[in-house]
């Protein structure tokens, strides 16, 4: 299939005018100016397919429930708000959950079920964190960093964690890393580090920060603490929650600037995404949505009820140019767990995953493997 008369994003030039042919689930062609026949998109804009490498749950499911048919439901949910590809995230769970939850992933990434959104990845949020720090993570079951139990855990799925989070001061945390980093992308996370010990973890090989100014400790000008440590390392990308509730507009335009060309948005979502206000359950606890916001029984602001293509357009309007921000959501995501060459960008060969939307970024449709979906 031919698509022409587009304003197409590609890697390195930003919005340029042509087309591109899709043949067999690939980009086979991409190209500028104008050509005859094929699919007028009309001078759309076209994005690549988004990434969204920190996601628990949408449309009432939970990755963690360890459901088939509900990983499929997110999967399709995900699809339909421009999002083609996902490392459903787990939580601090015992490892006997974590193993069930982590073989739907691996049932659903081999099977790749047409209207669903690819399962790329794992990422492995718990249980090696802070009590401090456990934010809406279930404190019955944090753990000491323990690389056997996690190694087990990702030969148990064939390989699929792809990020693995960690509190760098636990007892063992820099030799984990020292391991884990061989497996997986190693993320600093729910931690309540000083400076030292995060910058101990992060010379061991951790490369990532989970949703950076959440469940750590903030910038002060003597405690720098793990965002410090992390933004003056140019090899580490630092997540982001963009519903404008997890993190202020200023702080979101702060954290563009501290990690320049390395921050990866992300939702953080939870099964009331998409779904209305009530009760639901998160790790064993419940969660309530009340105006969009999801908290715990105490208050504690749990994870996000919005998702990664609303969070990429939010950031647009919080001041971050627009193809900075599709790129924190496109191909550096892709690349924190290893699939920047299948993924990410609208490039030749790689698998034909974008989204075709209005100049303000509104999505019209979506095209996952070549098959295209109005949105």
């Amino acid at each position: 299939m031919l698509y022409t008369d587009a304003f197409v994003f590609l890697p390195g030039q930003g919005f340029v005018r042509g087309g591109f042919a899709v043949e067999e689930g690939r980009f086979a062609a991409v190209f500028r100016g104008e050509r005859k026949g094929g699919l007028d998109l009309g001078g759309a804009y076209v994005i690549p397919g988004l990434v969204d490498v920190h996601t628990h749950g949408a449309a009432g499911a939970d990755f963690s429930d360890g459901d088939a048919a509900g990983l499929r439901r997110m999967a399709a949910h995900l699809a339909k708000r421009g999002v083609t590809s996902f490392a459903p995230t787990s939580m601090t769970l015992p490892y006997e959950t974590l193993e069930k939850a982590f073989a739907t992933a691996a049932e659903l990434a081999a099977e790749r079920p047409a209207g669903c959104a690819r399962v790329m990845g794992i990422h492995m949020e718990g249980p090696f964190f802070s009590e401090k720090k456990k934010g809406a993570q279930n404190g019955a079951y944090l753990k000491k960093p323990d690389f056997e139990g996690f190694r087990k855990l990702q030969e148990g799925c064939g390989g699929l964690v792809r990020i693995v989070d960690v509190a760098p001061e636990l007892e063992g945390a820099a030799a984990f890393t020292e391991q884990a980093r061989e497996l997986c992308t190693v993320s600093v996370a729910h931690t309540d580090a000083n400076y030292d010990e995060a910058r101990a973890v992060f010379e061991a090989g951790a490369r990532h920060l989970t949703h950076t100014f959440n469940a750590m400790p903030g910038i002060h000008h003597r405690k720098p603490g793990p965002i410090g440590a992390a933004s003056e390392r140019g090899d580490v990308i630092a997540e982001l929650i963009c519903d404008g509730l997890h993190v202020h507009p200023s702080a979101v335009r702060m954290a563009f600037r501290l990690f320049p060309g390395r921050i990866c948005l992300i939702s953080d979502s939870l099964r009331c995404c998409g779904m209305p206000d009530g009760e639901y359950e998160l790790g064993g606890q419940q969660v309530f949505l009340s105006g969009g916001i999801a908290r715990l029984a105490d208050g504690t602001i749990a994870g996000a009820a919005s998702d990664l293509f609303t969070d990429m357009r939010n950031a647009v309007a919080f001041g971050i140019p627009k193809e900075e921000a599709i790129l924190a959501a496109t191909i550096r995501p892709a690349r924190e767990i290893g699939r920047g060459s299948e993924i990410g960008s609208i490039e030749e060969g790689k698998l034909a995953d974008f989204v075709v939307c209005g100049e303000d970024l509104s999505p019209r449709a979506v095209c996952i493997g070549g098959e295209l979906t109005t949105l």
